[in-house]
């Protein structure tokens, strides 16, 4: 596996294919991309797994996480994150979050984030504000 900066529009169809199928393809483009930094994870030279990360100041938010159904369950989300902890960590972040669908917060949690209690519904979906410090 490899792990590099990607463009955001590398992003999108894995976002809408795992994470947003039912809803139009523009849905997973968020206008502040241009603004990210974006991550995949590469198995055999194919995009498998994504993230984007949003630095204000000291603290990131990292959003759309999202693996290609057949590559999950084989550690490759959570090398990411590992991945890009390590790399908010030399930046000089001191807090990561994100907002989780609530039914995946126990994988978060195996990372070292913590539930804040902090509950809403999106689209259907309900997330769970997840958050690390360092």
């Amino acid at each position: 596996m490899e792990i590099k900066k990607i463009k955001a529009s590398d992003t999108w169809k894995i976002r809408h294919e795992v994470m947003w199928p039912d809803q139009p393809f523009e849905f997973v483009q968020l206008e502040e991309d241009d603004f990210g930094l974006h991550y995949g994870a590469f198995e055999d030279h194919q995009l498998v797994s994504i993230v984007s990360c949003f630095i204000d100041a000291d603290v990131m938010q990292f959003r759309k996480l999202a693996t290609l159904d057949a590559y999950q369950g084989k550690g490759i989300a959570s090398a990411l994150l590992s991945h890009i902890f390590k790399a908010a960590q030399e930046k000089g972040i001191k807090k990561i979050w994100c907002n989780a669908r609530t039914q995946k917060k126990q994988f978060y949690e195996k990372l070292g984030m913590r539930d804040t209690g902090k509950v809403f519904t999106k689209a259907g979906q309900e997330f769970t504000v997840m958050d690390f410090l360092f």
